[in-house]
């Protein structure tokens, strides 16, 4: 979302070592001669645990510890004038101290947020040779149920639905050297209605007298809008008009979808307004759609879109929560398209920003969630929100997210049902959520004890299609189901009369957002909701569970658990190698109910084709 032309990849070899009996602290690890504490080698951004690491120790290690030497050349390169130079993190897990030439430079708490180190103070005051030094400490520590973990387990080995732990740095690091005064961020949000682009534009500082922020949109070749400000303090909001939205009958080519995901590149540049000198200028972009909730439906465009999403767990085996580059995040994205899918439910982590790049450009709606933490506690409340604001932050801009889901299955709220507190918990979560993005539907606590969500979800593993079918096949069926106090899973779907009103009166659509879980294995000691042993056997299954949330009308969408086998949870629509175990044009036609694979639900939609 913000990009400029000049950065380097740190990633690659870095030295490496394990600390843990937590001396390296007291022994200044971050200021070592050779070779030191760092007596091993590993592959960033891929966590130790990890096959691609190198080091694929999956044990218990709490505090680890990594150092780079970087040309000093390389990293002042980019730019005439007072300069700094920034250290990018996509994700460490879960508490990180950066240290550049023995000083230090930053920190950050969460796994799954950026951060970025200013080194240029560091390297000012270093001797000067010809490297810098760069060290990180990270701390994971599996017994801290109160730290947002999702599923990774807090036991030696993984066992039912949890995975191998992922420590330390997770995703790629990367070096940039602007200017003294900088572009931090971007963001925008569309308002198709009233044609134009609500922007928001960070600097590093509070700007002096005689600047200007000047912005382009193009799509294509064509510039729809120009737009020059002088920006008053540190964050900017713009309004840039798009005369041509206003165009009905020719709005329709603007407009992003999974059939057409229109994306408009956006300008930006802060330039001295009397010398013409441009100071910095990045690259953005923007897809134009309308999210809304309501009359039972999810529209998209202004029209009902029936939700084909399937569950993502985001995790690979050689790489386990971290992907082996932005090839493997766009085969990912293409393959859920090619299956069938219109949407997809990423679980239990927030992915790398580069899948929802894909998702944006490839054109698959996703659900954006994070991990989740496993008591409550105050503790655990102030990680969560903190952790929730930055990755909406970081997300916001992508018109592929369509759902933001802080909360999954009363994890991190397991008395829900019974606790005020609890409750008014997450009902604050969602109303953060919409305070700090009005334009998305909010799901407050995914799969049941819902409290104030826009889509009430259920999580529905019943392997008899019938019996499935039969539940929400009429809206008095599917009335029933909410309004009773054991639900498909064994827990109240709604708590509150406002959330039932919402669901009854239909503000707020009825989605099945986990069901199949069906497992197609020979090996022991695998995990699914429903063992299948033939080809034969698993196609018949999947096909009669389709098709039954298909029969009914008030139904909004679905979610499949899951697309890949990961782990020993084997319920998955591939291998976990990416093989598919049906022939894709059979997963897409079970998928969408149709011979040719395009299509979808019993009502009017808008769905993916070639």
């Amino acid at each position: 979302m913000l990009c400029r032309e000049h950065w380097i990849s740190l990633d690659g070899d870095w030295e490496f070592g394990y600390d843990d009996t937590d001396q390296g602290m007291a022994g200044r690890w971050f200021d070592q001669p050779d070779p030191g504490p760092f007596t091993r080698q590993i592959r960033v951004p891929f966590p130790p645990e990890s096959p691609a690491s190198g080091i694929g120790d999956r044990g218990i290690h709490p505090v680890v510890w990594y150092r780079r030497r970087v040309p000093r050349a390389l990293l002042l390169e980019g730019g005439a004038g007072p300069q700094r130079i920034l250290i990018h993190f996509g994700a460490v897990d879960f508490q990180a101290q950066v240290w550049c030439d023995g000083q230090f430079v930053g920190g950050h708490v969460g796994g799954q947020s950026p951060f970025t180190a200013d080194v240029t103070d560091a390297m000012a005051a270093s001797t000067g040779t010809g490297h810098v030094v760069l060290v990180v400490r990270a701390e994971d520590q599996p017994g801290d149920l109160e730290q947002p973990r999702g599923k990774q387990d807090w036991r030696e080995k993984p066992h039912g639905i949890w995975y191998e732990r992922t420590t330390g740095i997770w995703q790629s690091i990367w070096a940039e050297t602007v200017p003294d005064l900088y572009l931090t961020d971007v963001a925008w949000i569309p308002d198709v209605a009233g044609a134009a682009v609500h922007g928001e534009i960070t600097l590093a500082k509070r700007p002096p007298r005689g600047l200007a922020l000047e912005l382009t949109v193009r799509l294509g070749e064509e510039i729809l809008a120009e737009l020059s400000v002088v920006p008053q303090d540190k964050t900017t909001a713009v309004d840039i008009p798009l005369a041509a939205l206003r165009n009905g009958q020719d709005r329709a080519r603007l407009l992003w979808a999974p059939e057409h995901p229109t994306l408009l590149d956006i300008e930006v540049v802060l330039r001295d307004r009397q010398s013409r000198l441009v100071i910095d200028a990045v690259g953005s972009y923007t897809g134009l759609r309308t999210i809304s909730v309501g009359t039972g439906s999810f529209q998209l465009n202004g029209q009902p879109c029936y939700l084909r999403a399937v569950l993502n767990q985001g995790y690979r085996p050689q790489t386990h929560l971290a992907a082996e580059g932005p090839a493997q995040l766009r085969t990912e994205v293409d393959l859920i398209k090619q299956m069938g899918f219109n949407a997809v439910r990423v679980h239990q982590k927030a992915e790398d920003p580069r899948f929802l790049f894909w998702a944006d450009r490839l054109g698959l709606m996703v659900w954006a969630e994070t991990a989740a933490a496993y008591v409550y506690s105050a503790t655990a409340v102030t990680l969560l929100v903190t952790e929730w604001m930055e990755l909406i932050r970081r997300d916001r801009s992508h018109p592929a997210i369509v759902v933001w889901v802080p909360v999954n299955e009363s994890w991190g709220v397991p008395d829900i049902a019974s606790s005020p507190a609890q409750q008014n918990f997450t009902r604050s979560l969602a109303s953060l959520t919409r305070a700090l993005d009005p334009s998305r539907p909010v799901v407050s606590n995914e799969g049941w004890e819902h409290v104030d969500s826009d889509i009430v979800g259920l999580h529905d593993y019943t392997s008899d299609a019938e019996e499935l079918r039969t539940r929400y096949v009429t809206r008095r069926a599917a009335e029933e189901v909410v309004r009773s106090a054991h639900g498909p899973q064994h827990r109240r779907p709604v708590i509150g009369d406002q959330q039932l009103r919402a669901f009854t009166e239909g503000d707020a659509p009825l989605m099945i957002t986990e069901f199949g879980g069906v497992s197609l294995s020979s090996a022991d000691n695998t995990w699914g909701y429903t063992d299948t042993r033939s080809d034969t056997e698993y196609a018949s299954l999947l096909r009669q569970l389709f098709d039954a949330l298909r029969a009914s009308r008030d139904v909004a969408g679905f979610c499949y658990t899951q697309f890949m086998d990961t782990g020993q949870e084997t319920n998955g629509l591939l291998y976990a190698d990416g093989t598919p175990k049906l022939p894709l044009e059979t997963i897409r036609q079970i998928v969408t109910g149709t011979k040719d694979g395009i299509g979808s639900g019993p009502i009017s939609t808008v769905g993916w084709h070639d």
